[in-house]
């Protein structure tokens, strides 16, 4: 049992990396831990009850299991995180991984409802529930999502679902990449009388593996019955002469991480959202292969890289944008570039009181104060 697994590590005081798909290991700081922990044949749906739009899986669960448990139904979980959907629904939940469609279908913490988890101190805890009225005590959910596996070893995710559209196209635009020009098109885009199922702006690298020409295109997703789509296509002439984009491009764009070395994500206000670009993009000149893409209503830019240089490059790289930037994933070697993280005071109290001996993943959000 995964129970006896924590408390044995504990008792011999021997650490544990939690290993799920696998797609995420080079994410976080590196581990400080030999053994490991896997969820990955914690697999299968507990519960789905499509007349309340809710659905309780195992955390070794991939994407692609719930994408086939709810498609008769006419529902998806629309959390597409990055990578693809080998991805487990444990993993996209601990690093609160949001996709393409986090701005119109919420992200990780709006969606799951309720999860289990075992402690560091080998105790089983349940937070949340299995219903979309729930509301008592303490929102402990939250507090797990985004933990990074430092709280617990999730196990169990209960998610909320939607209904998915009946019909769905993406158009893309060719756009100006110039700062003025992207905070304008924020501007229209938040003007809209309709919230998009999803939006990219890919940089000309990333839009021509994708199989657009080599220049910066926006990518617009529209969902609902043909009198809708007509009518959001319409609203969206604005933007210019769009055409269909490529069939498959949104797997395809979340798919685009493989083969990279590093990962991580510049924001700033949406309102700015070509400042945050442009910084974005002037971070990586040196770098001889970059992709981004970004949300223009999030207001967040995503790179993704490789260096032939080494780490070192990397690291610089990441942070010499002069926003917001969250580290996703680096290679080893570039760790001894970053500047050192160290947990807060309140973080390591929270953390101290679900794992009090550190056991579990530890190094991949920073030093323990």
């Amino acid at each position: 049992m995964l129970a006896d697994q924590i408390r044995e590590a504990r008792a011999t005081h021997q650490a544990l990396r939690i290993v799920a798909g696998g797609s995420w290991l080079g994410a976080g700081r590196p581990v400080e831990a030999r053994r490991t922990i896997s969820v990955a044949d914690q697999r299968g749906v507990i519960e789905y009850v499509p007349g309340d739009l809710t659905l309780t899986a195992r955390a070794g669960t991939t994407i692609a299991d719930l994408y086939a448990a709810t498609k008769a139904e006419g529902q998806w979980l629309p959390l597409d995180p990055w990578g693809g959907d080998e991805g487990t629904i444990g993993a996209t939940v601990i690093t609160a991984t949001a996709g393409p469609h986090a701005h119109a279908m919420g992200l990780p913490r709006d969606v799951v409802l309720g999860l289990e988890f075992i402690s560091g101190a080998g105790d089983t805890v349940r937070a949340g529930g299995r219903v979309v009225k729930n509301v008592a005590g303490f929102d402990l959910t939250r507090l797990v999502i985004g933990s990074w596996g430092t709280l617990g070893v999730v196990t169990e995710v209960t998610v909320r679902l939607r209904a998915r559209p009946p019909l769905m196209r993406t158009l893309c635009f060719p756009v100006s990449a110039s700062a003025a020009s992207l905070n304008q098109l924020a501007v229209q885009l938040r003007a809209l009388p309709f919230t998009p199922l999803a939006g990219a702006l890919l940089n000309a690298s990333l839009a021509a593996q994708l199989g657009l020409d080599q220049r910066v295109w926006l990518l617009v997703r529209v969902g609902g019955n043909e009198a809708s789509v007509a009518r959001q296509l319409d609203l969206l002439r604005p933007l210019g002469a769009g055409r269909d984009a490529p069939d498959g491009v949104w797997s395809a764009l979340r798919r685009n991480d493989s083969g990279y070395q590093a990962s991580w994500r510049c924001s700033g206000l949406p309102s700015r959202f070509g400042d945050t670009w442009v910084g974005a993009g002037d971070s990586i000149k040196e770098l001889e292969d970059a992709a981004m893409h970004g949300s223009v209503a999030r207001g967040v830019v995503r790179v993704c890289a490789r260096s032939r240089t080494g780490g070192g490059q990397l690291a610089r790289c990441a942070v010499a944008h002069r926003g917001s930037v969250v580290v996703e994933r680096l290679p080893g070697d570039a760790w001894p570039s970053m500047p050192p993280r160290t947990s807060d005071a309140l973080q390591a109290a929270v953390r101290s009181r679900f794992d009090p001996d550190n056991v579990l993943n530890p190094g991949i959000m920073g030093e323990v104060a």
